[in-house]
Formats: structure tokens, C-alpha cells, sequence
């Protein structure tokens, strides 16, 4: 048995797809816990845990001995946040302490998950790696620290970290337990109680494909690079439609013009401030889907071989999990 392999958020969403697509493998994996982690996607797993925090050095490289590889899929995600300076400690000051742990340890591969936003909306055409951020003028700090949080992975590189960046698209599918934004969203479409929508666009990828991407991106990932991990360029009222029909409900009807859309942002945010209770949208994601979200994904299909399930599928095994899982009513 070769080294172990470190998942930093194994207990998430994407991280625990990567522990799962590394055991597959025959991989020996090694996943990174805190104490007040949720620790049902890595329950049923032979794994090794150790607990560490990637706001802390030193716990990062005990947690790297024995290890070749780093796959940081760990991240704040959420476009609202009670507090928006705790989103730039972890995105951008818990990646800086994570690589240098990585430096010093002297791994052979780093994998940083990055995100889809540090790349921008930027309409039709489709855009690629090569595209500048441009939200600079949304009020989205998730997009914003995701972004210094790129340059911390480019300024590691440039010290000799050999580090491959990837960035995820909007990902649906298994093991959702949060659930994240795009899990709330398959939930409220597919339970038929999404009544409105709005003219946007998006690009889907299953999380499985995007675990199998990172590992490819180990591999066969060139150091320095950056590669966009999406599948499916599509219209959210498209989407709503084929989620709605695979769950055998109504599809939203009620369209939202663009202005009312921001306006309901702005109110949920203001509610959110009160409550502490997440916002339903924010006025920056309203604004990201108004530009649109889609992607040429051309160089992770080519250079890594990443896989492409077709969106129907995906839809139905995420609906299928949420069901038996309980957010969902059984059919």
C-alpha cells in the first residue's frame, strides 16, 4: 500500500465524493474531522480520521504525515453569512495555513477546490479558464474570498507547491446532507412547492464526475492550472422543467422580471439580518444568474479524461437520494 491520500472536507459534499471515489480505487484514504463535524458521509467507510483544523498549521501537517497527495474541497460556501468576515478567514486565511502546511510536509500533489465564481458570469457565449473575474461590483463576499483564495493557491505555486486548481461548477447529486444551495434548490423544485422562477443561466455537473475530475486532476492535472469542472450549460427555467418532470411535479410557473427578483433579494437579506436565518436568495445570486453562468469545460474533458453523466441522470439519483433520505416525501 502507497502513501494515504488527505481529504480536507471529507464530511461535506464534494470532499466525501472524493473519499468515495478513492476507496473505489483501492486507495488508503485519510480524512480530516473537527469536533463539531456531521460525520454521516464518512460513517460507513474504513477510513483514517484525525482531527485538525485548516485554519491551523500545524494541525494540517500532522494531519499530512504519511501522505502524498492533498485534496482541499473544505471551504465557508454560503452567499450570506451572519458574520462576512468569517467567509475571507476560512476561504482565503484557512487556505493559506492549509498550503503552507502542505509546502512544509513536501507533498507530491495538492488539489485545491476552488469554484466556478473566482472564473465569473459572463453570459453567452460560453466562457473558459481564461476569463476574467467580474463580480467585483456584486455584493457576493462567498465569490470574493473563493477568489483571494485562488491567488493564496498561485502564490504557494509560485513558491514550488505543486498545486492543480479546480473549479467546480453548480454541483447536484448524492449525499447532499446539508443540504447546499443546489441541494435546497433540486428539494424545492422536485416537492412541487417552488412556484416562481427566473430567466438565468447555469452550468450542472454530478458530484461524482466532479469527484473523479480531482482525482484526475492529481494525476494528470498540470501544476499551476486551473480547470473548470461543469457539464451541462443550461437556462434555470430548463432546469426547473427537467427536475420537475423527472419528480413528477409541476414546474415552476410564475416568472420573476429581473428588477422584482433583485427587490426580493434585497428583502430576504434584510430578513435574514434580523432572523440569522439564511435568505432564500440574495441580491449577488440574482445578479450571477442574471449575467449567466456558462462555461467551455473542453479542458478538463480533454487534458484529465473527466467524466460527463448526462443531466437527466443526475437529476434523478440526487431526487432518489433526498427521497430515501428523508427530504423528500417517498413517492
Amino acid at each position: 500500500m502507497g502513501k494515504k491520500k488527505l481529504v480536507l472536507g471529507a464530511t461535506g459534499f464534494i470532499g466525501s465524493a472524493v473519499m468515495r471515489e478513492l476507496l473505489k480505487d483501492g486507495e488508503s484514504v485519510k480524512v480530516v474531522v473537527r469536533n463539531s463535524s456531521n460525520t454521516a458521509n464518512i460513517d460507513p467507510y474504513d477510513v483514517e480520521r484525525v482531527c485538525a483544523d485548516m485554519m491551523d498549521t500545524a494541525s494540517i501537517k500532522k494531519a499530512l504525515e504519511g501522505c502524498d497527495t492533498l485534496y482541499i474541497t473544505a471551504a465557508y460556501f454560503a452567499h450570506w453569512a451572519p458574520n462576512p468576515q468569517k467567509l475571507y478567514e476560512t476561504n482565503v486565511g484557512g487556505t493559506r495555513a492549509t498550503l503552507q502546511a502542505a509546502l512544509e510536509m513536501g507533498v507530491d500533489k495538492v488539489v485545491y477546490t476552488s469554484t466556478n465564481n473566482t472564473i465569473g458570469a459572463h453570459g453567452s457565449p460560453p466562457v473558459d479558464e481564461t476569463a476574467d473575474f467580474n463580480q467585483w461590483d456584486i455584493d457576493d463576499d462567498y465569490s470574493k474570498s473563493k477568489y483571494f483564495g485562488e491567488i493564496e493557491a498561485y502564490r504557494f505555486g509560485a513558491k514550488g507547491l505543486p498545486i492543480v486548481i479546480v473549479n467546480p461548477t453548480f454541483v447536484i447529486g448524492t449525499n447532499d446532507i446539508r443540504p447546499t444551495p443546489s441541494g435546497r434548490m433540486i428539494i424545492d423544485v422536485a416537492s412541487g412547492k417552488e412556484a416562481l422562477y427566473m430567466d438565468a443561466r447555469t452550468n450542472i455537473i454530478d458530484v461524482d464526475d466532479v469527484a473523479r475530475g480531482e482525482i484526475l486532476a492529481a494525476q494528470k492535472g498540470r501544476v499551476g492550472e486551473r480547470y473548470i469542472f461543469g457539464n451541462t450549460n443550461v437556462t434555470v427555467p430548463e432546469f426547473y422543467k427537467l427536475i420537475a418532470e423527472i419528480a413528477g411535479v409541476n414546474p415552476p410557473k410564475i416568472k420573476v422580471p429581473y428588477p422584482i427578483a433583485m427587490l426580493a433579494g434585497h428583502v430576504f437579506v434584510a430578513q435574514a439580518a434580523r432572523t440569522g436565518k439564511p435568505p432564500f436568495v440574495t441580491p449577488g445570486e440574482v445578479k450571477i444568474g442574471h449575467r449567466g453562468e456558462w462555461y467551455d469545460c473542453s479542458k478538463a474533458f480533454n487534458e484529465l479524461g473527466m467524466p460527463r453523466t448526462p443531466l437527466p441522470e443526475t437529476i434523478k439519483k440526487a431526487i432518489e437520494w433526498f427521497r430515501e433520505n428523508g427530504y423528500l416525501p417517498a413517492q
